[in-house]
């Protein structure tokens, strides 16, 4: 890339001079000049330093190399000389030191495994490449194993090992099923860095036999299979079907229900652990954790943030990537897994170490005998690399002598060097993360000076852009670079000339009168040499009649006009596009010279036309818009723009002005309302139209009022109701005399860019306001009030004029007056600017705080005398900070926050304070220029406030008649905690709030037992702190206590009562027996009453009804008198669990309306229950169970 600078013209060749003296010489890649000059080795390609290669493909380590004479390579491996000629399978590319080992015919790649380098040497040096480690990929295949079925539990965690074979590189892992199909992963199922497959808690839907893991290894385009490992997962209701159908009507059982769990950490394990990583590679962190529901991971770094916009998050936050790591990235990283029942976390303790990286990397030195140079190899990592030497491949100590180098450390000093002295040096960095090695010859020539761009160059650009004229060259010691134009040119010098370092000559604005010879001067003590290019300056290329808007019918047609006006040795080419596009492929569209006509116009061809036209140098375009609308079904009115005026004619031709007069072209059935009369400068703006004036449209002549010096030339516009006319054609050119200026420059104006100038500014004028020729510019200034005489100074062809060595900040008066070539423009107007600003000299004295309240203070200041300012006061600035906060009494993070107050004010508030806490402030006083110094650091302390709510409200512990509270201090205490309050009261089942009790509890105390509650009770809990101040803002909480066992006992269902089931059964078993008789007695054609067929047969199958309880004797106490089961008490979630309830028909049968099969068992429904709930457990349809009544009051 070019380095550009301006030289002034004093010191021009001398600044030119002093850069090539102290700038090491670059040998320009010019293919002529290459093979003339010695050069020593240099590498241009190698393998890299960690080379895994393909064992199914010959291996390829590459070793290119230039200089002159071409260098001869040889190689070493494992540190010693590898002899190529002595190994069949190993050859070397033609006129390269690439080796190419043969594998493909019986060889196998671990054999030539190893440490090569190569050696470029010729008689100028020798250039060794890095270490080249050879190694064979390998992908191994998985070890046989027997892979159990997992069989897990609902709601239990799970992990699926992978453990792929250990493959070079390490392969990629990912798991699908058996219909290669990736299996899907979200934030309770994930795939781990080390390839296992993780479950937060299990799911049925998760019950599959094809969990499959997959090792691809990419180096040999392989993929291996690990055995398919088969998950079942068992519900907690298939669990209490399965044990429910294995026992009997006597045994009871059941499978425990979800429960709920707070987080623990799969991986990693423990609460810390440590992480290396190296400077620039990426950070992966993990947690992967269990729970259940699905815990949520969040990362922190502690003491500080995580860096932005190089910070990501994947494997849905599980893990923490961080790209391009740096030392400052070193530190403790938190991850923190949460779900409602808690959290846990784990800290990662991260250093980044660093390989070495280069500083400065030696670069190659061209001198010439007798000049003096330096190689440096500056190298930073973590550990601090070592830097070592090397000359030719040979350590530098044991090398031959040369008296012309001293090593210092990391430099080399090279003084009154000879051609002898030219050499390859390496610079090797390394500590116990790698290394760097760098090649970096000394070249010793002595060559005279070289012109390498072509003897006549031709450069051509269009006028008002940059001109680069090109002066590539060589030569030692570097030549001093000078340009002439003309033959007889003199230097060139000073602020329109750009002179870069490479030699090249820019012109920043060309101009027509730029065009000409230049010629390239290269001199040094060996010789001088000279090279002349030309420059074109070509007029630019315009559209001096655009397309216009267009509006077609149907089945008309259309013409765009594109007339072009362009340099008359350029040949242009006019291209036509449509919509950015090309043109579409139809005879309907015909390109003339300077039109675009479109025949029988279709709705299709709606759309933006664009007329392009490019020359080798430049390109210019111009778009309209074509409307199509519908044809007008019947002949009608036609509404249209007016046709152009003509026949334009100019008259009384007088200095400043002239008369115009025209004929109105037909208006197309729509009166004209006006016309619109545009002029163009065809001298200083040729092709730009401009507004000049509009009268009525019954007018055809005006009186044109002129300028001075301008080459006019009219058209007239014709405008009605549906819009302007095409224009008409321009008239004929009337030329101006000249005339001095009639205004001067406006916008003038004088700032200060520097403390000791002024820099006067003003808007030029526009060229035909110049009113002649030589158009330039007096600027004059003086001190203001001082009495001092006007200084003057006329510039031409700038907006801008410094003035140096001024006095800070002081007023000036300022004028600029137009000029040209037949005298000045009226006195301007004097203006009022201020040379430059500098910084203020003093501080704000007598610095006051005045405390508001706990949040908000008052600042009071002194201001700073005027004259300390030294530039336009903006006003006072506050830097203010919190050292620490009295109630935690440690240090903390100083963020600096900054108020500014605009003008000359002496106070200021500082709002969003906080309370008890210790604070310092500044006062820096402000100007155009930056701040001044600031004011000593004011300390004050906010008072106390009130404190935030309670960090955290836990209650645990339910009993039946207390429960124990548990809470954590105010996150932001604002001060010294007195007490904490706590407030409570009762809620019944239809919300209604009881009476409010209050405790007051020592601030030192984080919890509390609350005896003699209500068993069975919601309570609602109001919590705060409280300082000196005033109480905080509250917590709240809800909590029950449990119920009592005895009652619970009491109240069961009685659908479950053995003395109910017996009676239902009875019931059944006596309808069933009435059937049978009746059917009987009908079978034999008699009929008589039931009762006496009872009393004459009695039926030894009907069992009496037992006269103390009403039940069948087949039912006895043994079944209607069971006692509950253990643990039968409602349980404290408030939910009646299936498991804990009596034995009913319900829960042994299908449903309430289970029936009795032919072998005579339950066929009716008599159990008045209706259809089960889900999972509310056994409910009657008769009065509502005691126990559901109480679990809907809690």
């Amino acid at each position: 890339m070019m380095t550009k600078k301006t030289i002034s013209a004093s010191r021009a060749f001398l600044i030119l001079f002093l850069c090539h003296m102290i700038t090491a010489l670059e040998v320009p890649l010019d293919s002529i000049l290459l093979k003339e000059l010695s050069q020593p080795p240099t590498i241009t390609q190698q393998s890299p330093k960690d080379y895994i290669v393909d064992p199914r493909e010959n291996i390829v380590i590459q070793c290119e190399a230039k200089g002159k004479p071409p260098p001869s390579f040889s190689w070493t491996r494992n540190g010693t000389h590898f002899d190529i000629d002595k190994d069949a399978r190993v050859t070397v590319k033609p006129n390269s030191g690439t080796l190419v080992i043969n594998i493909m015919n019986g060889g196998k790649a671990e054999a030539y495994e190893g440490i090569y380098q190569c050696t470029a040497r010729n008689e100028r040096g020798a250039a060794i490449s890095n270490n080249i480690v050879i190694r064979s990929s390998r992908s191994p295949l998985w070890t046989k194993e027997k892979v159990e079925p997992k069989h897990v539990r609902e709601g239990d965690p799970l992990v699926l090992h992978c453990s792929p074979p250990v493959g070079l590189p390490p392969p990629i892992i990912f798991w699908m099923d058996n219909s290669f199909q990736r299996l899907p992963q979200n934030e309770r199922v994930s795939q781990g860095l080390n390839g296992d497959l993780y479950f937060s808690n299990v799911k049925p839907e998760d019950t599959r036999e094809d969990y499959i893991c997959y090792a691809r290894f990419n180096h040999t385009q392989t993929i291996q299979q690990k055995q398919p490992i088969s998950v079942k997962v068992f519900s907690m209701d298939s669990l209490n079907e399965t044990i429910s159908a294995n026992l009997s009507d006597t045994d009871f059982y059941g499978a425990k229900p979800l429960t709920e769990r707070r987080p623990t950490l799969l991986t990693p394990m423990g609460s810390t652990s440590n992480k290396v990583e190296l400077r620039g590679n990426v950070l992966l962190l993990e947690c992967i954790a269990e729970g259940l529901p699905t815990p949520v991971i969040r990362w922190i770094k502690e003491g500080g943030e995580l860096p932005v916009n190089r910070t990501f998050f994947e494997n849905f936050k599980k893990t923490l990537k961080i790209i391009e790591v740096s030392e400052a990235d070193s530190g403790k990283y938190k991850c923190v897994a949460r779900n409602p029942l808690g959290s846990t976390h784990h800290t990662i303790t991260v250093t980044v170490k660093a390989a070495p990286y280069w500083i400065t990397a030696p670069r190659n030195l061209v001198l010439s005998p007798g000049e003096d140079g330096t190689l440096i190899c500056r190298a930073n990592g973590n550990p601090k690399p070592n830097i070592s030497w090397l000359t030719n491949g040979v350590p530098i100590a044991i090398a031959p002598e040369d008296p012309s180098r001293k090593v210092d450390g990391d430099t080399i000093i090279f003084s009154d060097v000879q051609e002898r002295s030219s050499a390859v040096y390496q610079c090797n960095a390394s500590n116990e993360y790698g290394y760097l090695l760098a090649n970096a010859f000394v070249n010793v020539l002595a060559e005279p000076p070289r012109i390498l761009t072509p003897a006549n160059k031709l450069y051509q650009v269009i006028a008002n852009n940059p001109a680069l004229l090109d002066c590539a060259f060589f030569g030692s010691p570097v030549p001093e670079i000078e340009w002439f134009k003309g033959v007889k040119g003199s230097i060139l010098r000073g602020d329109l000339y750009v002179f870069h370092d490479n030699g090249t000559l820019e012109i920043p604005v060309a101009q027509k009168d730029s065009t000409g010879t230049y010629t390239c001067v290269a001199r040094n003590k060996l010789g001088k040499v000279q090279n002349e290019v030309h420059l074109e300056v070509k007029d630019p290329t315009m559209i001096i009649k655009q397309p216009e808007y267009k509006i077609i019918q149907r089945g008309g047609q259309v013409s765009f006009e594109c007339t072009i006006k362009h340099d008359p040795t350029l040949i242009p080419t006019i291209t036509w596009v449509k919509d950015n596009g090309e043109l579409p492929d139809d005879e309907r569209f015909i390109i003339h010279k300077d039109s675009l006509a479109i025949m029988n116009v279709t709705d299709k061809d709606d759309g933006t036309y664009t007329c392009v036209a490019n020359t080798t140098l430049d390109s210019v375009s111009a778009s309209a818009v074509l409307t199509v609308v519908a044809a007008t079904p019947t002949p009608a009115i036609i509404y249209d723009r007016p046709n152009p005026p003509f026949d334009l004619e100019l008259t009384d031709q007088l200095e400043r002005s002239i008369q115009l007069s025209w004929i109105p072209g037909y208006d197309n059935n729509s009166p004209i309302t006006n016309f619109v009369i545009e002029y163009e400068d065809g001298m200083h703006e040729p092709g730009i139209w401009h507004y000049q004036t509009e009268v009525h449209g019954t007018q055809t002549t005006v009186q044109l009022k002129l300028s001075p010096y301008v080459n006019y030339s009219f058209r007239v516009i014709a405008v009605n109701e549906i819009g302007r006319s095409q224009p008409s054609e321009a008239s004929e050119q009337y030329l101006t005399k000249a005339a001095k200026p009639d205004e001067n420059p406006s916008g003038v104006q004088g700032i200060g860019s520097e403390p000791d100038n002024l820099v006067i500014i003003w808007e030029p004028l526009k060229g035909f306001q110049s009113n002649g020729p030589g158009l330039q510019y007096k600027v004059s200034w003086r001190q203001k009030d001082v009495g001092d005489e006007w200084t003057s100074v006329i510039v031409a062809n700038v907006s801008k004029y410094i003035v140096s060595g001024t006095p800070t900040f002081v007023p000036y008066e300022i004028k600029v007056q137009a000029l040209n070539d037949l005298g000045y423009a009226p006195e301007p107007a004097e203006v009022i600017g201020h040379s430059g600003e500098d910084l203020p000299m003093v501080a704000p004295g007598n610095v006051q705080v005045h405390i508001v309240n706990s949040t908000l203070a008052k600042v009071h200041w002194d201001p700073v005398p005027l004259k300390t300012v030294r530039g336009h006061l903006q006003g006072y600035r506050i830097y203010y900070w919190k050292v620490q906060s009295l109630s935690k009494r440690r240090r903390r993070h100083v963020e600096k926050k900054i108020l500014t107050f605009s003008g000359n004010k002496t106070h200021g508030m500082l709002p969003g304070l906080e309370p008890y806490s210790s604070y310092k402030l500044n006062v820096r006083v402000v100007n155009g220029k930056g701040e001044g110094p600031a004011s000593p650091d004011k300390l004050f302390k906010t008072p106390e406030g009130v404190p935030s709510s309670p960090s955290f409200l836990k209650i645990t512990n339910p009993t039946l008649d207390s429960l124990t509270l548990e809470w954590g201090p105010p996150t932001h205490p604002n001060g010294v905690l007195i007490a904490y309050t706590l407030k409570f009261q009762p809620i019944n089942s239809t919300h209604e709030l009881g009476p409010l009790v209050e405790i007051r509890i020592p601030a030192n105390e984080t919890s509390l037992i609350l005896s003699n509650l209500n068993y069975s009770t919601r309570y609602k809990f109001y919590f705060y702190a409280q300082t000196s101040v005033g109480a905080g803002s509250q917590i709240t909480e809800e909590a029950v206590t449990i119920m009592d066992e005895a009652m619970a006992s009491r109240q069961v269902d009685i659908a479950t009562q053995g003395w109910f089931i017996g009676l239902m059964c009875a019931v059944a078993l006596l309808i069933l027996i009435l059937l049978i008789v009746c059917f009987i007695r009908r079978n034999k054609g008699g009929k008589y009453p039931v009762k006496e067929k009872e009393d004459a047969h009695a039926d030894p199958e009907i069992q009496p009804m037992k006269e103390d309880d009403g039940t069948f004797g087949e039912y006895g106490d043994a079944e209607d008198h069971k006692p509950l089961k253990k643990g039968s008490r409602t349980p404290s979630d408030r939910t009646v669990k299936k498991e804990d309830s009596d034995d009913s028909l319900v829960d042994y049968g299908e449903g309430v309306n289970g029936q009795f099969n032919e072998d005579g068992s339950f066929i009716g429904q008599y159990s008045g229950k209706k259809e089960k709930e889900p999972a509310e457990g056994n409910e009657s349809s008769e009065a509502p169970s005691p126990v559901n009544a109480m679990n809907s009051f809690v």
